[in-house]
């Protein structure tokens, strides 16, 4: 995981979840794990609730290609490797 890269790319992403009403509780779990991820260096709740942004991301990159942009979830997939 690249921390640097991460603290880049999560504001936009959680922007995207809120700005889509997707996910449920998604963009502030994500927040939230961020946050504990800061405190205490463990990083199993960022990286739980990242790689379920990205599958949510995709899928509605099927239906409309516009609403989600493919840099957007490229950039956090190399955050996360």
């Amino acid at each position: 995981m690249q921390v640097e890269k991460l603290e880049k790319t999560l504001p936009s992403v959680i922007e995207k979840l809120e700005k889509l009403k997707v996910g449920d509780s998604l963009a502030a779990e994500l927040s939230w794990c961020w946050v504990s991820f800061k405190n205490d260096n463990n990083p199993v709740g960022v990286i739980e609730k990242s790689q379920k942004a990205i599958s949510l991301f995709k899928e509605i990159r099927e239906t409309n290609s516009r609403a989600v942009s493919k840099k957007l979830i490229e950039d956090l997939e190399k955050s996360l490797n």
